[in-house]
């Protein structure tokens, strides 16, 4: 009873949050929103025994990807009434694809009440006495996933690629290091002899 009531409130507000992520006018709010819906996520994977997901979901997009976010939308001075102006002409396509989605969700979820494909798909290894989360992750990742891991590593590779040559921005002004300049310059190019007289500097001015 204890745990049925500790999950329904929890996915309650992991709902909850994730709708105020969405709805809220304040980018900031929005942004703390996201960190209760990630605590109660957590809450859930601590449930279902999976401490170490739980744990990964913490540090990692609360102590990192959260942070970042708030950091992000407090120090930028985005104007946010004119990104908001745009925000009718594209709300009946995003109403269409929502649909879809919720639609989706609905397929999966009946099939699986009814143990349909979930219940013949095959089962991962649990953590028991012997084998810890990790252990067993591992094992599932790295051998029936192998593929889905790779790929989705390709994909992230190729968002962070995309963000950088998106933003790199080369300014005349701006004094940047040209490795490969410096890796094949020689003697000539990089060493100049000149014979200076005594009590006469470099510019051939007599020190005083």
């Amino acid at each position: 009873m204890l745990q049925g009531i500790a999950f329904y409130l929890m996915s309650a507000v992991a709902v909850l949050s994730g709708l105020l992520v969405v709805t809220a006018r304040n980018p900031v709010h929005s942004v703390l929103w996201l960190i209760l819906a990630f605590f109660s996520s957590a809450g859930l994977f601590v449930l279902l025994g999976a401490e170490f997901l739980a744990m990964l979901l913490v540090v990692v997009y609360v102590g990192a990807v959260a942070v970042l976010f708030l950091f992000v939308v407090m120090m930028l001075d985005v104007d946010f009434v004119r990104l908001r102006e745009g925000f009718a002409a594209y709300l009946p396509l995003a109403a269409i694809v929502a649909g879809v989605l919720l639609a989706e969700m609905v397929m999966i979820s009946i099939v699986v009440a009814q143990g349909g494909a979930a219940a013949d798909a095959v089962a991962p290894a649990l953590a028991t006495a012997d084998t810890t989360n990790v252990e067993a992750i591992g094992r599932v990742l790295y051998t029936d996933y192998v593929y889905v891991f790779q790929a989705a590593g390709i994909v992230l590779l190729i968002a962070m690629i995309g963000a950088i040559v998106l933003t790199l921005r080369r300014k005349e002004s701006v004094r940047r290091q040209d490795p490969g300049a410096q890796t094949n310059r020689d003697r000539r190019t990089s060493v100049e002899i000149k014979g200076v007289t005594t009590g006469v500097g470099v510019t051939g001015e007599e020190l005083r």
